[in-house]
C-alpha cells in the first residue's frame, strides 16, 4: 500500500515513525548572570559575549563555589561527571520517551547512543543497559565524536533498523554533557564555547508497523547528507590547559549558511517537493549566527524557527540533542496535520549538515 503526498510521490506506507520522544537536563538552571558571577568574570569582551548571544537559561553540571570561588575541575573529575551526566539525565530521557508507549527498556531491541562531550569505554549503552534493566541480547552501537550533527546520523542508524526490523523498536539516545568540556582562562574563543554549550539528553523511539498511523508519529522518509572537507578544522576538539576544549571558527555561520541549500535541494527535488510545501522546520540551534544564516539562505522566517529559537533562549546549545528538543516542543504545540511535511537540519564538525525529511 502507498499513500500520495503533496508532491505526487508516492510515499511507503510502511516507513519507520518517530513514536515518541522523551528530554531531560540537570536539576540546576543558571542564568548568564549567574555564571558571570560564579565565575567572578570581568573582562568587558566575556561578559558581552555571554550577555549578547540570545541565551537566557542554561541547565548545566557545575561544581559548587568554594570561598565564592569556581574551582577548577581535574581531567577525572570531568570524565566523572560526563559518566554521572550520562546516567541521570540519560535515564530520565529515556523513561519520558518509553512510558507513553507502555514501554520498558526490557522491550527495546536496538539501543542507540551518541555523544560528543566525554569519551567512555565501555561505552554509554553499555553502562545505561546496566542501570535500566535492557535485555542482555539487546542490540547496540555507540556513536562518538561527530558533534552537534550527530542526532540525524543516529535517527538515520535507528530507521534504518526499524526498517530492516518491522515491528521491533528501536531507541535512539543523544547525551551531551558539554559542561564536562569546559576550561576556563581569559581565551575569547573559550569564552563563546562556554557562553553557548548547555547539558541535555534526547530520546526518541522509532518502529516500523503497518498498523501505526500519523496519529502516531511521522515517518522518517529520507536524509542528506553535506560535508566541506575544506572546513575540517572549523569546528574541533583542541587542547587547553591540557584539558580537551572545544574549538569554534568564526566563519562557521557564513560557511553552513552558504552551504545549506544544498543538502536541502537534494533532499526535495528527490521527493519533487518545493520549500513552500514543507510546514515545519526544525533545526539544531547552534547558535543566533548560525541561525540567522540558515534563515537568510533558505528564505526561513522566525515563525519557522520559533522552536529553535525557544531551545537556544532557554537551553542554550545542546549539541546532538538540540534538534529533538525542537521536536518535543513541535510536539507539544500539536499544530501538525495528517500529511504534513517537516524538515530536521543539524550542523556540526567536519564541517558537515545533516538533513532529514519526516511526514505524518
Amino acid at each position: 500500500m502507498t499513500r500520495t503526498c503533496s508532491s505526487s510521490k508516492s510515499i511507503p506506507i510502511e516507513a519507520p515513525r518517530i513514536l515518541s520522544v522523551g528530554t531531560a537536563n540537570p536539576p540546576n538552571k543558571y542564568t548568564q548572570e549567574q555564571l558571570l558571577e560564579y565565575y567572578q568574570e570581568t573582562d568587558w569582551k566575556i561578559r558581552s559575549i555571554f550577555l549578547g548571544g540570545h541565551i537566557s537559561t542554561r541547565h548545566l553540571y557545575l561544581p559548587e563555589p568554594v570561598n565564592g570561588m569556581m574551582p577548577e575541575e581535574s581531567n577525572e573529575e570531568l570524565i566523572q561527571k560526563h559518566l554521572r551526566g550520562c546516567l541521570e539525565i540519560g535515564s530520565q530521557a529515556i523513561n519520558e520517551c518509553l512510558e507513553p508507549l507502555g514501554l520498558a527498556p526490557y522491550d527495546i531491541d536496538f539501543l542507540c547512543c551518541l555523544s560528543s562531550t566525554g569519551f567512555l569505554c565501555p561505552g554509554i549503552t553499555a553502562h545505561l543497559i546496566k542501570k535500566m534493566g535492557f535485555r542482555e541480547n539487546v542490540r547496540r552501537a555507540d556513536i562518538l565524536g561527530m558533534g552537534c550533527n550527530a542526532g540525524i546520523n543516529g535517527l538515520q542508524t535507528v530507521t534504518d533498523f526499524a526498517n530492516a526490523n518491522p515491528g521491533k523498536h528501536a531507541l535512539l539516545v543523544c547525551i551531551e554533557i558539554c559542561s564536562a568540556a569546559y576550561v576556563y582562562n581569559k581565551n575569547i574563543n573559550t569564552a563563546v564555547v562556554n557562553s553557548l554549550f548547555g547539558d541535555g539528553a534526547a530520546a526518541v523511539v522509532v518502529c516500523r508497523d503497518a498498523r501505526l498511523t500519523w496519529k502516531d508519529g511521522p515517518q522518517v522518509l529520507d536524509f542528506e547528507p553535506h560535508i566541506i572537507p575544506d572546513a575540517i578544522d572549523a569546528m574541533r576538539f583542541g587542547l587547553e590547559n591540557n584539558k580537551l576544549s572545544f574549538y569554534l571558527d568564526r566563519d562557521i555561520p557564513y560557511v553552513i549558511g552558504m552551504n545549506v541549500l544544498k543538502p536541502i535541494s537534494r533532499l526535495l527535488g528527490r521527493h519533487q517537493l518545493k520549500k513552500r510545501y514543507i510546514q515545519h522546520w526544525l533545526v539544531h540551534s547552534g547558535g543566533k549566527k548560525v541561525i540567522d544564516a540558515i534563515a537568510y539562505n533558505l528564505g526561513l522566517t522566525r515563525h519557522d524557527l520559533r522552536h529553535t529559537i525557544h531551545v537556544l533562549k532557554n537551553f542554550g546549545n545542546l549539541s546532538s540533542a538540540s534538534f529533538l528538543f525542537s521536536y518535543k516542543a513541535l510536539r507539544e504545540e500539536t499544530s501538525f496535520q495528517e500529511a504534513d511535511q517537516a524538515v530536521m537540519i543539524t550542523m556540526g564538525p567536519g564541517t558537515s549538515i545533516e538533513t532529514a525529511l519526516l511526514q505524518w
